[in-house]
């Protein structure tokens, strides 16, 4: 009976997650103080990792589409919720075709790290680079890889949305890969650091004593311009953890850069938006959310 059981939780593993790329090339992890580091978890959260970390999702190739989704859970940027806010989308978007990778990043409160703010955004920029440099690999183009985060998750996929600067410090034929996704999706995201601030995104991310210049620079409303790649935004009114102001102040920079995109806003749903939801409405954003990838993806 246990070898039965071991048998299927291994191939549900192997049928899950194909594939777990370590996504920077060895010894070339920049940002790190050398720290011999364990990846740890509790209940059910990774606290911190040893290494970035991205896993292929990858649908049957006779139903996969050339567009890639890179999943960047959230967590407040001192967890990481690899399972709801990674996995579970990941599965999600491979029933549309899609190929989904998600990244574990660093977590910017390591006691690795010689910057920490920077560290997650290298991550993903490396993830991009990454992908797009083995893209024939994985049967996706190039041109078509995108990024959706959750929480803090979406505060990271704006930051990587809108700073074009290449932090991963790569050289050779990795420097002919651009670090900025084609498009964004953004659900329940950290925009604002200021006002409508989640502190505990804030203080992980820059620290409790950080400075108003520093806040401002990282309050992702404030770096959208018309390079800023189309993105979808969805977010619940009555939101408490992070308050729907940081969509809508997002939302309002991009219409001022005129940056192609949509903003749903569904009465209920709280900080849970995900695979499965409470209301049936909040749930439609999963069908508003595919709608958009047909079309941009047609274009």
């Amino acid at each position: 009976m246990k070898t039965s059981v071991f048998i299927l939780i291994f191939f549900f593993t192997q049928l899950s997650a194909q594939e777990k790329i370590m996504v920077w090339p060895k010894g070339q992890m920049p940002n790190s103080k050398g720290l011999s580091l364990k990846t740890e978890e509790k209940e059910g959260r990774i606290v911190q990792i040893k290494e970035t970390e991205l896993f292929a999702f990858l649908p049957p190739k006779e139903e996969r589409k050339q567009m890639a989704v890179i999943v960047i859970p959230g967590g407040g940027y001192y967890k990481l919720t690899y399972d709801l806010g990674g996995f579970q989308i990941a599965k999600w978007l491979n029933t549309q075709g899609i190929s989904a990778f998600v990244l574990n990043y660093r977590l910017p409160t390591s006691p690795d790290l010689k910057q920490k703010e920077i560290a997650p955004l290298q991550d993903i920029q490396a993830a991009i680079k990454y992908l797009r440099k083995n893209a024939a690999q994985y049967g996706i183009a190039p041109e078509q890889i995108g990024v959706i985060g959750t929480s803090a998750g979406g505060h990271l996929a704006a930051t990587v949305s809108n700073i074009s600067t290449d932090y991963t410090e790569l050289k050779g034929d990795w420097e002919n890969f651009s670090t900025v996704p084609d498009f964004a999706i953004l659900v329940s995201p950290v925009i604002d650091l200021g006002e409508f601030a989640h502190i505990g995104s804030r203080n992980s991310l820059l620290g409790e004593n950080a400075s108003p210049e520093k806040i401002k620079e990282y309050s992702m409303q404030n770096r959208v311009t018309e390079k800023t790649p189309p993105t979808i935004l969805f977010h619940a009114q009555n939101d408490k953890t992070v308050p729907v102001m940081n969509s809508i102040l997002y939302y309002e920079a991009m219409l001022k850069n005129k940056v192609k995109g949509a903003m749903f806003i569904f009465p209920e749903g709280e900080h849970k938006i995900g695979i499965t939801n409470k209301s049936e409405l909040t749930d439609n954003w999963k069908k508003l959310c595919s709608d958009w990838l047909k079309m941009i993806g047609n274009k």
